[in-house]
């Protein structure tokens, strides 16, 4: 198996390389490179102190042979001072001492590891020494001892100068060890041979040694100042001894030159040696500090080294981690790579192409031809075409088959790319092939699905589509035109309900088969659109009329509408259609089939089988989305206001209420009608959050009125039937009249009769707990289709709104006129109150007025107005016209004939009664007069042009039955007349012509009779009105005695747990009324004074100690210590208030008495 890899040359490989790492290696490999800089000179430097100090070291191994070759040509001068003949001990002694400083030199010479030359001069200079005492002992005369004594000077002069050469160099200035040892051990030597001379001669002989150990210190001393300062005094005391001596030569001068020779060489060896001593220990401090560097640098070469090794392996565990992943990758992928070298057409496959063509591993050359000798031949024109678009830094990738090993074909997406070098040449090739057989093979099927109906088989909505735009192409040159319809199964959810998806399917199935066994061939496509809709394209001619058309469409729904069988279940098929037409209506496919399904919408709600698309119809539901739309702008930007319609009361006429409305300025359309854009928020849902928006404004209104000074008023809200379904309706008016701080006795909600037809238990439930709250409930529209007396009684209702469509004029029919009167007693004998709506007439103002009714709204007084108009309406304290409400008028009576001669005569002989006397010629202008005027009593005609006496009794009856009604007639209809009377249309029927007494007598009989009924309906309304309190007193004493109830029971619960509480207090503690009394004393006090009767009902001054009566006789709090039974006790006493902060009032005093001993604690 071979996994594909770049190459590069040397250069390009180790950019590559460093490319490649990461940040960390890259930091890795900087720091490793910075301490190498760091550490190769610091080894350099290591290894430069450590030749420095070796050759110090050598140095001062020089130094000490010199010093010993210096003590030996000291003990040679001894030795020429002597003669083997004189003293001989002497003699001996220092031949003794000289050999003993050439065997140790010869030792240090050889341990040292001297030169053999220098080794040679020892060895000689040692023989010579060995033949002095042989010469000695043989007794060898002076000249040949003088000459083996000249001959081992000149050897040690050698031996100096060999070690002078071996170990002396010019290294420091400061240490100038090679001038140093020349002046001390070459010239100081030669000094000394020439005093040692001098001194055998008797005579100073001044050879230049003395001249030439000057110059060479001076040298030494230029070029070591500091050397001066040490050398000075003994080279000083040197030249004093050789300038005497030069004067003055004698024995002493010249052992006093010698002495100070050897002071100043010895003090020049221990200077010399003490410097390199130095010099060494500078060094050895150096390389200590070097050594220590480099042990560092070494310690974190070894801690990089490892880093970096861990890098490495866990690089390399990575690597073949993701080689794995790319094993499996390839696997699970089903893709293969393969490489071709474009310079040696080499090609390396991987694993995953091995597998992908169904071969076997290998590792033979791969045919640079592979691809296309593994393509079908009919397609290896395309892949050769495509592969040939391949370009560096483009790829590429098309599709195609190849064929396995097996000879089975496999669909591959082929994707190729060309890789460059660094000069900017092709390099290689890299191609991928990926197995997508199955996704291929799933494409063609959601294709085939993407177009069809599962259920069906019939084409679907896009396919729809696709063949509608493919139609409409040659509509645009010919003179055809399409017809596209679409119809509904109405019962395609109610069969789901009943049989369940199954018998759905089944219903959809045999649609589509009756369906397509109606329209054949004719159709060019057929469509099953979901949710029982299907389609049905068809080619018409141009000439084809409207109604031909409209009668196919029906003969198609006759045979879809044929009963149907599902397993044991018949039943008919109700099915609408809409249609539209292209190019007609539109000639685009979208467009024409949303104007079909406008169309069956159309049908839906005409309640028609067949509808053809209407333009107007299909713009009011555009203009109902707009208004839609604009309804949520304008509910998010406060695009709404509140209109204020007042409502009154009939007793006095003044306002009591008002109905709050909602209004709508849009930008746009201007006034938008509430029917119009409440019924759109009913339907879209957001007629919830537009009724939440108009109780918490009207809330916050009233609270504004009221901060005002306004007197408060009751403003009624609509509640609609979604917000009553609400399962927190009742928690929401609550938290909006709580956050507004709205009293809820002004607060009504209006809901309608309509809600009751579904979900009727939970609003019953809800409008329960809203009541709970105090809220004034009203019933509108009573009386509009909906009513159900039954709910009416169980309702929580305290006003009855009856709809404007049965408030009736007086001039109303009678069995109008009845409705209103029966629904008004209806509403008073429930106990409940009557407010009509939509009053625009003082007829029919009259009219509810006389039958009692209670409240009214309407155009008559005040349309809906703005919060600043009514506010101005309530600040006016605006009322109905006082004429309505005359409270102390004349008995008024009504004449009506139409001979003007008899009204005259009536009215002389009636005029000194004291009445006033209406008079009309007509039923019409009296039921005109009745409207405009209290009326009493009535006198008619019967014979009058256009109503009769009775018919006009029988009308004014219905309108004001409080009337008392006569006739006075000299025509003479029994039945008629009885049946009015049977009716109580006619209180009395009296003939023509009249007695003036006796008729005088029946009009002030008629009046008592109407004072008599007026006073009982006063009376009884004013009963009414106190029952109506008494029982709205008794609910309110019933929810105050059931609050009052509650709360003494969490009191009785409260004050059972503290006297528990204080009962186990370890604490005496006494309470008492403001008279002494003790009302309570727990265990721990009942104890202290056990000696005495229970405390409990005794006065404090029979109970207590002095000092404790002292305590209690003061005012306000108090504190003293008692001794109580041999304790001592701190008491406390405090006053209890109960009551008002502005006015308190004492209840009684606390006495505690505390331990001392436990006094901390309790504090």
């Amino acid at each position: 198996m071979y996994t594909s890899g770049w190459v590069s040359t040397p250069a390009a490989g180790a950019r590559g390389w460093l490319q490649c790492l990461g940040l960390k290696q890259k930091l890795l490999l900087a720091a490793f490179l910075c301490m190498a800089a760091i550490g190769v000179p610091v080894w350099q430097q290591l290894k430069l102190s450590q030749s420095l100090i070796q050759t110090i070291d050598r140095e001062r191994q020089g130094v000490a042979d010199a010093s010993l070759l210096q003590q030996s040509y000291e003990a040679l001068g001894h030795l020429r001072a002597t003669s083997p003949g004189g003293d001989a001990a002497s003699w001996a002694s220092d031949v003794a001492r000289l050999q003993e400083r050439l065997n140790s030199l010869q030792a240090r010479l050889d341990a040292e590891g001297a030169s053999a030359e220098l080794r040679l001069a020892a060895d000689v200079a040692r023989q010579l020494v060995r033949q002095l005492q042989a010469d000695e002992g043989r007794g060898s005369s002076a000249e040949q001892t003088r000459h083996v004594r000249a001959q081992l000077r000149a050897k040690l002069q050698q031996m100096m100068e060999l070690v002078l050469d071996e170990y002396a160099l010019i290294l420091d200035p400061r240490t100038d060890t090679y001038y140093l040892m020349a002046a001390c051990f070459i010239h100081g030597t030669d000094l000394a041979g020439q005093l040692q001379d001098t001194a055998g001669k008797g005579a100073w002989m001044d050879d230049g040694s003395a001249q030439r150990l000057r110059q060479m210190m001076g040298k030494v001393f230029q070029a070591n100042p500091d050397m001066s300062q040490a050398l000075a005094t003994p080279l000083q005391a040197l030249n004093d001894s050789l300038a005497s001596l030069r004067t003055q030569p004698t024995a002493a001068g010249i052992e006093s030159a010698e002495s100070a020779l050897v002071a100043w060489l010895e003090v020049g060896a221990y200077q010399l040696d003490r410097e390199l001593d130095r010099q060494r220990s500078a060094l050895r401090g150096a390389q200590v500090g070097q050594v220590l560097l480099l042990l560092l640098f070494l310690a974190s070469l070894a801690q990089l080294g490892r880093l970096i090794v861990r890098d490495f392996l866990a690089r390399t565990q990575e690597m073949q981690h993701r080689a794995k992943l790319l094993g499996h990758a390839e696997e699970l992928a089903k893709i293969g790579c393969a490489e071709t070298d474009l310079m040696s057409e080499q090609v390396r496959w991987t694993s995953g192409m091995f597998h992908l063509f169904g071969e076997p591993e290998s590792s033979t050359p791969v045919d640079p031809d592979w691809l296309y000798l593994r393509v079908p031949r009919g397609e290896r024109d395309s892949v050769q075409r495509n592969s040939r678009l391949v370009a560096p830094q483009q790829p590429c990738e098309f599709e195609h088959r190849i064929q396995r090993a097996d000879g089975s074909f496999r669909t591959v997406l082929h994707r190729a790319v060309i890789d460059l070098d660094d000069k900017g040449w092709p390099r290689r090739a890299l191609t991928i092939l990926q197995d997508v057989t199955e996704r291929h093979d799933a494409e063609q099927r959601l294709e085939r699905l993407d177009k069809s109906c599962p259920v069906t088989g019939l084409s679907n909505r896009k396919a729809l589509l696709e063949r509608l735009q493919q139609g409409l192409e040659p509509l645009r040159v010919g003179d055809a035109s399409l017809v596209l319809m679409v119809l509904q199964v109405h019962q395609l959810g109610m069969v789901m309900d009943s049989l369940g998806y199954d018998g759905g399917d089944r219903l959809l199935q045999l649609v589509a088969r009756r369906l397509e066994a109606a329209v054949g061939k004719s159709a060019l496509v057929l469509a099953h659109l979901g949710q029982g809709e299907y389609a049905c394209l068809r080619r018409i001619p141009a000439g084809e009329i409207q109604p031909d058309l409209l009668e196919e469409c029906r003969a198609l729904l006759r045979v879809l509408n044929e009963p149907v069988q599902l397993g044991d279940v018949e039943f008919s098929m109700n099915c609408s259609l809409g249609f539209s037409q292209a190019p007609l209506d539109s000639d685009q496919g979208p467009r024409l089939l949303h104007q079909a399904q406008a169309a069956l919408g159309q049908a839906r709600e005409s309640e028609g089988l067949v509808c053809r698309y209407d333009p107007a119809a299909h713009a009011r539901s555009f203009r109902r989305l707009e208004t839609e739309t604009a309804l949520r702008r304008a509910l998010e930007q406060d695009g709404l206001h509140l209109h204020y319609q007042a409502q009154l009361e009939l007793r006095h006429g003044r306002i009591v209420g008002a109905e709050v409305l909602a209004r709508w300025d849009d930008p746009v359309r201007g006034a938008v009608s509430p029917a119009e854009f409440i019924a759109v928020a009913e339907d879209c849902g957001l007629i919830v959050e537009l009724g939440e928006w108009v109780l918490r404004q009207a809330c916050l209104q009233a609270v504004k009125w009221q901060k005002a000074g306004l007197r408060p008023i009751r403003l009624a809200v609509n509640l609609s039937a979604r917000q009553l379904q609400l399962p927190d309706i009742a928690w929401r008016v609550q938290n909006i009249l709580r956050e507004t701080g709205m009293d809820p006795r002004w607060l009504g909600i209006e809901i309608t009769e309509s809600l009751f037809i579904e979900e009727g238990q939970h609003i019953l439930r809800a409008l329960h707990a809203i009541k709970a709250l105090g809220v004034e409930i009203s019933l509108d529209d009573f009386g509009t289709g909906y009513s159900n007396l039954g709910y009416l009684r169980r309702l929580p209702v305290d006003i009855v709104k009856i709809d404007r469509s049965i408030v009736h004029d007086v001039e109303a029919a009678a069995h109008d006129v009845s409705m209103t009167r029966a629904v008004i007693n209806l509403a008073h004998s429930l106990q409940l109150k009557v407010l009509a709506e939509g009053v625009e007439t003082e007829g029919q103002l009259s009219m509810l007025m006389a039958n009692r009714c209670d409240q009214m709204q309407g155009f008559l007084f005040s349309p809906g107005v703005e919060a600043e108009t009514f506010e101005a309406q309530l600040r006016a304290e605006q009322q109905l016209p006082r004429h309505l409400f005359a409270a102390e008028r004349r008995r008024t009576l009504l004449l009506v004939d139409d001979e003007e001669n008899i009204v005259a005569a009536l009215r002389r002989l009636l005029r000194r009664d004291g009445y006033q006397i209406l008079t009309a010629n007509s039923g019409g202008d009296g039921l005109q007069c009745l409207a405009e005027n209290e009326v009493d009593v009535i006198i008619s005609d019967q014979r009058m042009p256009g109503m009769t006496g009775v018919e006009f009794l029988r009308r004014a009856k219905e309108l004001y039955p409080g009337t008392v009604r006569m006739v006075l007639s000299g025509y003479t209809e029994l039945q008629s007349i009885t049946d009015a009377i049977n009716e109580g249309a006619i209180y009395k029927f009296l003939t023509k012509p009249w007695d003036d007494e006796r008729l005088r007598a029946h009009v002030q009989e008629a009046f008592r009779t109407k004072e008599l009924a007026d006073e009982n309906k006063r009376l009884d309304s004013a009963v009414t009105e106190a029952n109506q309190e008494l029982a709205q007193v008794n609910r309110r004493l019933q929810q105050l005695l059931q609050s009052q109830h509650e709360r003494i029971s969490r009191e009785e619960v409260s004050l059972k747990v503290m006297r528990e509480l204080l009962e186990r207090v370890p604490l005496p503690i006494i309470g008492a009324d403001p008279s002494g009394m003790i009302s309570y004393a727990n265990e721990a006090s009942e104890r202290l004074f056990k000696h005495q009767p229970a405390p409990v009902g005794r006065f404090l001054d029979e109970v207590l100690p002095d000092e404790l009566r002292a305590l209690w006789s003061e005012s306000g709090d108090a504190s003293t210590m008692v001794h109580i039974d041999g304790h001592g006790y701190r008491a406390m006493c405090r006053p209890l208030w109960a009551g008002w902060e502005d006015q308190p009032t004492q209840r009684g005093r606390l006495l505690v008495l505390m331990p001392v001993e436990h006094e901390r604690e309790y504090l």
